[in-house]
């Protein structure tokens, strides 16, 4: 560890306090503190009744009013500042969690339990199909969950957890309304929830959420390097989202069945430098928009005591179609109009995915599930407006079968868990006939043709974990696990062979990678003593065959970038390009290529709380750090490392009853990142500071909260080094947003 994440480990325990897990916050007494630790189960978990305090991984809950006051356009800007987890960013419209340096297709993104099913993991420029507001509660399992959900969790899991298909039919209908205001950005969200009993055995639930957008503000310029042009403003940053669900469930003696129907579809902005008229530099005379939507059925079922050695029987259903264009839309350099748009890449993804859980009796005293997963997904991410075939990920399905259990048995003061997990993957690509892409030169200087045929691939990964929690006496427990499991590479690692219009990247994929290997070591102590709680977790990875996007140095220390075909400058094409030229002639896509290596992953989370005050008016000190190494075994580092981060907070109130009034105060400090992969830029480090007000109160006889929030107060321009895209677009500025929500009924 650095001198500096050291001097945050020493800093921290000076003040006794760090960011406290959002259920130990949620209420600022200490009696209704511990009521809440007893309360908050992860759905996450397959056993169905275990707490946070139970499992042998450190999970992160985000209910009631701390999920509220966190609440943002975007899941990733929800959860940054979580111990452990990043916002990957790529402008307002998108913010894909980093858990631990990890981020894309390795953190799994869930909705009550199955994926989200979206094309996010596919490419950093794409949003996650999730309306945060829907949430009632948001858990995050960090560190490897490859046990449960497979490969695409070898990084964590973030998991949204909302009321559709809860199993109680209420007594009176409801309704739930929410807005909130931004003046950043003209930025306006709403949220409308309903419920609706139909007899004491049926309930029909019902929500719709909104967003608009216009651009945003930011501090200074917007491209790292730029002196001219627009200054403070975030160039086609604006976002348009709609979300609705409706769902039933009916309810027995013996169990339950809901089914439901969701859509959701977004059109949001690629931030980029543009100037159409060539009025105040040099910029671009086109930008690319996002659209995407998707049409979801679920099914949820659960059988109590079906079996005299069976507790409960879970199945859990869900089929997916989801759409994605990226359009480019030119503007004349004469009068600035939009002249032209061409649809450049159309992502399609239908995904059919399964789960039943068996929770049996306990067995000689271990209590355990017994679980069956399935997957069938057809995936491609075809390019629409080349004259001949061409495509960024070529055509393929991908279908999965696993089995896996988890067991536990509890003596007394020590809880022991066993799991393994085998599944049988099987990748089918399509082949490929004229294509505009004939191949590219790579670093080394030989060319790779592009395969037309890919042979299918067939895979067998394993995952084998064990962990313990130990009660250590006065209130504390110290948790431990390892876990050993492999990943088949995503299908963007192995068939993308084209270019990613909207996040300005020429991909390469490789068919021939290996599945990556992962010994996974964990441990961490926490607990209460007297007014402090704390977690403190310390955890190493050793990943073989790591594949990674790997830039190429273009000689300069800057990222290598090519044509529309792969060509660097100089090469077929492009021998006789002017810098003024169009066409073949723009060297606009940095050049990446899957690459597999050794890697190696460490780093430490603080998170704990104080209480320094009780009372009428109790006060509580909070403070964070977390840091994360990551590098190649053979020496040099991995890029997109989230930077080491540290911070202070207060959480404040007073009131009960019929008016409550809550005030935090935030303080984030963001370190520069130095270890850079080829290619790759450092970044700068920056503060962050953020305040909230909220007053809640039984308006007319009904629940009301009102809020402020401030984020980014100080208007720092910052770049998250963990995003692709940090020298293109610093995070939004400075901004203040009001809001309100009502509960009316129920």
């Amino acid at each position: 560890m650095g001198a500096a994440f050291r001097r945050t480990l020493l800093f921290t325990g000076l003040v006794a306090a760090a960011t406290a897990p959002a259920e130990a916050r949620a209420d600022l007494t200490p009696e209704a503190d511990a009521v809440r630790l007893d309360a908050v189960r992860v759905t996450a978990d397959p056993l169905g009744n275990r707490s946070v305090e139970d499992l042998t991984r450190p999970v992160t809950v985000l209910t009631g009013g701390e999920l509220e006051r966190k609440q943002a356009g975007t899941i990733g800007e929800v959860l940054a500042g979580t111990p452990g987890v990043a916002n990957s960013d790529f402008g307002p419209g998108v913010g894909r969690p980093v858990v631990r340096g990890q981020q894309g297709s390795r953190v799994l993104m869930l909705e009550d339990g199955l994926r989200t099913a979206d094309v996010s993991g596919e490419g950093a420029d794409h949003a996650v199909a999730v309306d945060s507001w829907r949430a009632e509660q948001i858990e995050v399992l960090r560190g490897p969950a490859t046990l449960l959900y497979g490969g695409g969790a070898a990084g964590g899991v973030i998991n949204l957890t909302t009321a559709r298909f809860l199993p109680v039919v209420p007594l009176d209908s409801s309704l739930r309304a929410g807005a909130r205001y931004g003046g950043n950005g003209d930025d306006r969200q709403g949220t409308l929830q309903a419920e609706v009993p139909v007899g004491e055995r049926m309930v029909v639930r019902a929500d719709h959420g909104q967003r608009r957008s216009g651009e945003f503000a930011i501090s200074g310029f917007q491209e790292i390097d730029q002196t001219e042009g627009f200054r403070g403003r975030l160039q086609n940053s604006s976002v348009r989202s709609d979300s609705a669900a409706v769902s039933t469930v009916f309810t027995g003696e013996h169990g339950f069945v809901g089914l439901g129907l969701s859509r959701w579809n977004s059109d949001y902005g690629i931030p980029e430098v543009f100037d159409p008229m060539n009025l105040r530099g040099e910029g671009s005379d086109e930008f690319e928009r996002v659209t995407a939507g998707y049409d979801r059925i679920d099914l949820r079922a659960e059988r109590y005591a079906p079996l005299p050695w069976l507790q409960t029987v879970r199945f859990k259903a869900g089929y997916t179609r989801f759409d994605q264009e990226e359009t480019e839309f030119e503007f004349s350099r004469e009068d600035g109009r939009v002249v032209d748009s061409v649809v450049e890449a159309v992502f399609l993804n239908r995904q059919l995915e399964g789960r039943l859980d068996a929770v049996h009796t306990p067995v000689a005293g271990w209590d355990g599930v017994l679980g069956l997963a399935l997957g069938d997904r057809d995936f491609v991410a075809d390019s629409p407006d080349s004259e001949d075939e061409a495509f960024y990920v070529r055509p393929n399905r991908t279908r999965s079968l696993a089995l896996y259990s988890i067991q536990e048995r509890d003596f007394g003061r020590f809880r022991l868990e066993v799991g393994a997990r085998v599944e049988r993957e099987r990748s089918r690509p399509e082949d490929v006939g004229e294509v505009a892409i004939d191949g590219v030169t790579l670093a080394d200087g030989t060319f790779l043709a592009l395969p037309r045929q890919v042979p299918s691939r067939s895979d067998t990964p394993t995952s084998f974990s064990l962990g313990s929690v130990v009660d250590v006496g006065a209130g504390q427990r110290w948790r431990s696990s390892v876990s050993r499991s492999q990943r088949t590479p995503s299908p963007e690692q192995l068939y993308a062979f084209g270019r990613h219009p909207a996040a300005g990247t020429f991909e390469v994929g490789d068919p021939r990678l290996e599945m990556e290997r992962y010994l996974n070591l964990e441990t961490g102590i926490g607990g209460r003593l007297g007014r402090l709680d704390y977690e403190v977790t310390l955890f190493h990875t050793r990943a073989d065959g790591y594949v990674f996007l790997a830039s190429e140095d273009d000689g300069s220390g800057s990222p290598l970038f090519v044509n529309d075909l792969g060509q660097r400058p100089g090469q077929g094409d492009t021998g006789d390009c002017r810098s003024d030229d169009g066409g073949l002639c723009r060297f606009r896509n940095q050049f990446v290529v899957n690459t597999q290596a050794d890697a190696r992953f460490s780093g430490a989370e603080l998170a704990a709380s104080y209480r320094l005050r009780e009372g009428i008016v109790p006060t509580v000190l909070r403070a964070s750090a977390d840091r994360v190494q990551g590098r190649l075994a053979a020496g040099g580092g991995l890029p997109r490392i989230t930077p080491a981060r540290h911070g202070l907070g207060l959480d404040s109130g007073m009131g009960a009853g019929n008016g409550e009034l809550r005030l935090s105060l935030d303080w984030q400090r963001v370190s520069g990142q130095r270890r850079t992969a080829p290619g790759e830029s450092p970044t700068a480090g920056f503060d962050l500071v953020s305040a909230d007000l909220g007053f809640s109160s039984a308006w007319l006889g009904q629940k009301t909260t009102w809020f402020i929030h401030g984020r980014n107060l100080l208007n720092a321009d910052g770049r998250l080094h963990q995003s692709f895209f940090k020298n293109q677009a610093p995070i939004v500025g400075r901004a203040v947003i009001i809001g309100f929500r009502i509960e009316l009924g129920g």
